[in-house]
């Protein structure tokens, strides 16, 4: 049988449509969201069930194939697509439904997380996601998965209830506390490394408000602003969660600030972000009751799909006086107007109750998470972004733990794998990968290889 033969018999199985390059809808279903992405893969299957899923990873394994999972397509290092091979884009798999008396909620592994709170909120429940809307439920979980709610609620995946699974055999399998423990286990935690997940089922809480907002200062109080977050950060009661940043307004004049996100009342809130508001009026102060939806697509426009991005991160041990002077050094240099120096205190709090190897996301001490943004619009730029990122990462090394989260990582960072988990809870993962998928189907992902191939 042909190839061409071949690939009309899989469009025979799939509910879903099959887009080749041929098509005219090729180029935009080939896109994911950096725009440093440009990949042409054989065969575009839009999967519209499990079964779906099932015959296109089949289809890749039987063929020889490149195999690429899109759940979202949001993340930095364009592992969503591939040259040449067969991406099983779980796009129209986007289907919420909550049960609001039980406070859970599935999820298809092809959602957006705007998609997920926009159907919890009509039930003024929640759970745990990212800071950016547009990214994929599934991709953001199977990372960990931290945000605005993490040190009040934990994790993503520590709400994750249960997942259905499709391994590289074509098992479907559902993964839980009670069921496939150690898959559920490395699920949480340790990416696409073993399968494509289809179906995610969370806990929900119930949440209407936050107190939250953004506070701006000039860029000339860049270094004191630092010190007064550090106060606020060490001393953060549970609910607070907050990131600091260098960045420039829409209209290009340069600022340091910081986005808060209370779970609670004003008035403790208020208490909570005094260190900040004590540095005097501030360029921009709006923080107050903002809906959750709000809260969660607050960074949206900043980070548009197209725009050509390259980033960095490690968790930092220390956030000493030395290590600000970096950062307000570097952030002067930043080479285009939307590139941006973050500080993320999303972690602790519930994060850090939960042992280190009770999910295959380990990092449970980290506190501050530094996050190396350069944005930019042309290709001609693309040199200045990475050696600016790089530059400012390196010199951070000295106050940096050592490790790094998985779902940060660039497509050039093979060596920092296992960083992203330490090395017991990587030994464990390298384990599961041989039981579930051996010969590396799943390899277009932060690749855990299978102990037969390169070993680490």
């Amino acid at each position: 049988m042909s190839f061409l033969q071949r690939i009309e018999g899989l469009r025979g199985r799939m509910q879903g449509a099959l887009i080749g390059p041929g098509d005219a809808d090729f180029d935009q279903a080939r896109r994911v969201w950096n725009g440093m992405i440009d990949r042409r893969p054989a065969l575009i299957a839009r999967c519209g069930s499990t079964d779906d899923v099932v015959a296109a990873i089949a289809f890749a394994r039987d063929n020889g194939l490149a195999l690429a999972v899109r759940g979202g397509g949001h993340n930095v290092s364009g592992n969503a697509t591939c040259d040449a091979g067969i991406v099983a884009d779980l796009g129209p798999m986007n289907t919420v439904r909550v049960d609001s008396g039980g406070r859970t909620a599935s999820a298809g592994g092809g959602t957006r997380w705007a998609e997920y709170d926009r159907e919890t909120q009509r039930h003024a429940l929640a759970s745990p996601g990212g800071a950016i809307s547009t990214t994929g439920v599934a991709g953001l979980t199977l990372g960990g998965g931290f945000g605005w709610l993490s040190r009040s609620w934990g994790l993503a995946c520590d709400n994750l209830l249960s997942a259905e699974v499709v391994t590289a055999a074509g098992e479907v399998l559902t993964a839980s506390a009670d069921e496939n423990r150690e898959m559920f286990w490395g699920l949480r935690g340790g990416g696409g490394n073993f399968g494509a997940v289809t179906r995610l089922d969370f806990r929900l809480r119930p949440l209407e408000r936050l107190h939250a907002g953004l506070l701006l200062y000039p860029r000339a109080r860049g270094r004191e602003f630092l010190q007064a977050y550090r106060e606020m950060t060490a001393e953060a009661p549970d609910a607070l969660s907050s990131m600091a940043a260098f960045l420039h307004t829409p209209d290009g004049v340069p600022v340091v600030g910081a986005f808060v996100v209370y779970l609670g009342e004003a008035g403790p809130g208020n208490r909570a972000i005094a260190p900040l508001r004590a540095l005097g009026p501030p360029l921009l102060d709006d923080v107050g009751p903002k809906a959750y939806t709000a809260v969660q697509q607050a960074f949206d426009a900043g980070f548009p799909a197209g725009k050509r991005n390259y980033w960095k991160s490690t968790f930092l041990s220390r956030l000493g006086d030395e290590a600000l002077d970096v950062l307000v050094d570097h952030a002067e240099r930043a080479p285009t107007l939307t590139s941006i120096v973050a500080l993320e205190h999303m972690l602790g709090g519930a994060v850090a109750r939960v042992g280190a190897e009770e999910t295959a996301f380990g990092h449970r001490g980290a506190t501050y998470n530094l996050l190396v943004l350069g944005m930019g619009e042309a290709a001609a730029g693309d040199g200045d972004l990475r050696a600016w990122t790089r530059g400012l990462w390196r010199a951070m090394q000295p106050y940096s733990s050592g490790a790094v989260y998985v779902n940060y990582m660039d497509a050039d960072e093979e060596d920092r794998i296992g960083e992203a988990y330490g090395s017991t809870n990587y030994r464990r993962l390298v384990a599961l990968k041989d039981r579930y998928d051996p010969d590396n189907l799943f390899r277009l992902n932060q690749n855990i290889a299978p102990s037969r191939a390169a070993p680490r």
